[in-house]
C-alpha cells in the first residue's frame, strides 16, 4: 500500500467515519460515563484532526506529535462538548484541536499560514465590518452564508490569523522597568460576586427542558433570532417566543430562590 500514510503508528486509511446518527449515540453513551464508547469516538474523529493539521505547514517538528498535539485537543473537545449546544461536534472541535497545535508549534515559530487561509481570514473580517456597518445581525454563521462558505472555514480563518502572546512577555512602562504582561492585568471578571452568579445561572439553566435550554443557547449564546431558531427546531415564531418567556422567567426565579 503505497499510498497509505502512518502517523503514530496508525494507518491513516483506515480511520473509520462516523455518521451523524452514530456520534451522536456515541455521545449519550459518553455522557453516561460509557469509556468504551469514549475511545470508539475518539478514533472515530482522529480524521478531523487530519484535516485541520493537514493546513498548517511546518518545519523541525515531527508530524507525530503535531497529530498527538490534534489528538490531545480533540479530546479537550470530547471532554466538554454537550448535545445541548446545538452545533455539530466538529463545530465545535476544530477550535480546540487548532488551540493545541499552535500551542505546540508556536515556541518553535515553526507554524506558517498558508495564502488561501489568510485570504479567507481577510475577507471574513472584511464581511464582518461590511455587515456591521449596515447595521446587520453579525454572526459567524451569517458571516459564512454571506460569503458561501462552511462555518467551519471561518472559524478556521479567524483562529488560524489571531496571535497567541504569553502572560510572561515583558512589557515596559515609561520608566523603562521591565514587567510581565502578567502584572499588568487584574481580574475583574472572575470575582467573588461573579462567580457565585455564575454558579447560580448554571444551576438555573440546568433545571430548564432540552427544548427551552436549546432555545436560549441559540438565542443569547449564538445570537440567533426568533425566526431563525423556530426554522432550526422546527417550530413556530411564536412558540419559541412563549418558550423563552417561560424559560428566562423561570431562570430568574431560580436564581432568586
Amino acid at each position: 500500500m503505497s499510498n497509505k500514510v502512518v502517523i503514530c503508528g496508525i494507518n491513516t486509511a483506515t480511520l473509520p467515519n462516523l455518521s451523524e446518527e452514530k456520534s451522536n449515540e456515541l455521545l449519550k453513551r459518553i455522557k453516561c460515563g460509557d469509556e468504551r464508547a469514549r475511545e470508539d469516538f475518539i478514533v472515530g474523529n482522529m480524521r478531523l484532526v487530519l484535516s485541520v493539521i493537514r493546513r498548517f505547514h511546518v518545519k523541525n517538528v515531527s508530524i507525530d506529535d503535531v497529530f498527538q498535539a490534534g489528538c490531545i485537543g480533540l479530546i479537550k473537545a470530547i471532554d466538554n462538548f454537550d448535545l445541548s449546544f446545538g452545533v455539530k461536534f466538529s463545530t465545535y472541535a476544530v477550535p480546540m484541536i487548532i488551540g493545541d497545535v499552535k500551542r505546540l508549534l508556536r515556541d518553535g515559530n515553526s507554524m506558517r499560514i498558508s495564502r488561501s487561509i489568510r485570504d479567507t481570514a481577510y475577507q471574513v473580517l472584511k464581511t464582518r465590518g461590511e455587515m456591521e456597518k449596515n447595521d446587520e445581525e453579525v454572526t459567524l454563521q451569517k458571516i459564512a452564508d454571506k460569503m458561501n462558505v462552511a462555518l467551519s472555514e471561518v472559524v478556521y480563518a479567524l483562529d488560524a490569523i489571531s496571535d497567541t502572546v504569553s502572560l510572561y512577555d515583558p512589557v515596559y512602562n515609561k520608566s523603562g522597568d521591565t514587567l510581565l504582561l502578567m502584572d499588568q492585568l487584574g481580574d475583574e471578571k472572575n470575582t467573588d460576586e461573579n462567580w457565585t452568579e455564575k454558579v447560580a445561572l448554571t444551576t438555573a439553566l440546568g433545571t430548564l427542558g432540552g427544548r427551552e435550554k436549546k432555545i436560549i443557547y441559540l438565542r443569547y449564546f449564538e445570537g440567533k433570532t426568533q425566526t431563525e431558531i423556530s426554522e432550526e427546531i422546527g417550530i413556530s415564531q411564536a412558540q419559541v417566543s412563549r418558550l423563552e418567556k417561560n424559560a428566562l422567567s423561570s431562570i430568574k426565579h431560580n436564581i432568586r430562590a
